[in-house]
């Protein structure tokens, strides 16, 4: 049983393309065409080319790709500017500083979709993004399931509240959670295949894996394959054993 995995995207179609084009690689020398890729989350902001991202994994999995394409936090922030004007999260974004911010990267987004928007101009902002965003584009994100789970693994885009049940994971956990998963070593119920917190490589934690290696920063999209339970990084030259955190003292 194998399955691909992709971290945070952030706009970055041609990285995208380059990471597609590896685990195909993959599934050429192992003969596995059907194997599923799931995506993480976070296909918006930051990066050059947001509109593209969302439009070739509606394009992918209306052709019956197998492809699972989770939901992000930036994911949501977006939708939920376009949807109501909403730029802040501040239950998340403890700076106060809204989507537009250079450092959240929604003015990126609405500009792949030829939308100028300018940070505390809220109301033109959003009068324009209602005009320029395909609303296809956000009713399509607005339906990505949060989680997924194959084969003694669950891919999320955030993690989960270790001690709580699938079914009893908040939304805000799935797609925020920091504070009390990223320092939790304990047992799960599942290896937990997560992006949102950025790092320079992916990294395998014990009970988890962390693939967000800051593509929306300019750094590289990293993709993985998940086989009985091991984690490989996806190279332009194959496979590479996936760095490991050493054990706290």
């Amino acid at each position: 049983m194998r399955i691909y995995a992709i971290g945070d995207i952030h706009g970055q179609i041609d990285m995208l393309h380059a990471a597609h084009a590896r685990i195909e690689a993959d599934k050429k020398r192992v003969g596995d065409p059907d194997a599923l890729i799931v995506h993480l989350g976070d296909y918006t902001d930051r990066g050059p080319d947001s509109a593209a991202v969302v439009q070739l994994l509606i394009d992918g999995l209306a052709e019956g790709k197998p492809w699972i394409v989770l939901r992000g936090n930036h994911d949501r922030m977006f939708c939920r500017f376009v949807r109501n004007g909403d730029a802040f999260d501040n239950d998340h974004i403890l700076s106060g500083k809204s989507w537009l911010n250079k450092s959240l990267g929604g003015k990126e987004t609405l500009a792949s979709y030829g939308v100028e928007a300018t940070d505390f101009e809220f109301e033109a902002g959003w009068e324009a993004a209602r005009k320029g965003v395909p609303m296809a584009h956000i009713e399509f994100l607005e339906n990505c399931p949060m989680s997924y789970e194959f084969d003694g693994c669950l891919y999320v885009h955030a993690g989960v509240r270790p001690g709580v049940a699938l079914e009893d994971q908040s939304e805000e956990d799935l797609l925020w959670i920091r504070n009390g998963w990223l320092d939790y070593e304990g047992e799960l119920p599942w290896l937990v295949i997560h992006g949102h917190t950025a790092l320079e490589e992916a990294t395998h934690f014990g009970n988890r894996v962390d693939l967000d290696t800051g593509a929306g920063y300019g750094r590289p999209l990293t993709a993985a394959v998940i086989e009985n339970g091991e984690v490989e990084i996806l190279t332009d030259d194959g496979r590479k054993p996936i760095t490991r955190a050493e054990p706290r003292s």
